[in-house]
């Protein structure tokens, strides 16, 4: 194959591009599941309490992951996945006549640690973390 010196610079300046771009699919962190405790309970002290996160030890298949949450009293529960590229997996916001409970199935990327925060009542925040570790990938995987 006979590349012109022209299709050579433009093959080598698009690979270099390619490079210096952010991954917008790139694994979250741990810090961005964080940044996202943080928004949700605007800067308030996090604690433990009587919350409860039920997920599998093992899931054989990242696409649909069973879990149920649940915090007696709560107005509001977040769950986040620290692996995935969107850590935020859902919000769910309770009326004053609801259960304060939500089950679903949630997209994993891989193994990692869901952690569901909630938000009491009376402004206090409590969270807890379950570990799931998935045998065939997710999202992306």
């Amino acid at each position: 194959m006979n590349l012109s010196r022209r299709q050579t610079l433009a093959m080598g300046g698009a690979a270099a591009t390619i490079t210096l771009l952010p991954l917008s699919f790139a694994h979250a962190t741990p810090e961005a599941a964080m940044e996202d405790i943080v928004e949700f309970s605007g800067g308030a002290e996090v604690g433990e309490g009587d919350i409860t996160l039920t997920a599998p030890e093992i899931a054989e298949n990242g696409n649909t992951v069973p879990i149920s949450v649940a915090a007696p009293g709560a107005v509001s529960i977040l769950v986040l996945a620290e692996g995935n590229p969107q850590p935020n997996v859902a919000t769910f916001h309770f009326g004053a006549m609801a259960a304060s409970s939500a089950a679903t199935r949630i997209r994993l990327a891989g193994t990692q640690n869901i952690i569901a925060v909630a938000k009491m009542a009376d402004g206090s925040f409590i969270k807890t973390a379950a570990s799931v570790k998935v045998t065939i990938g997710g999202c992306g995987g």
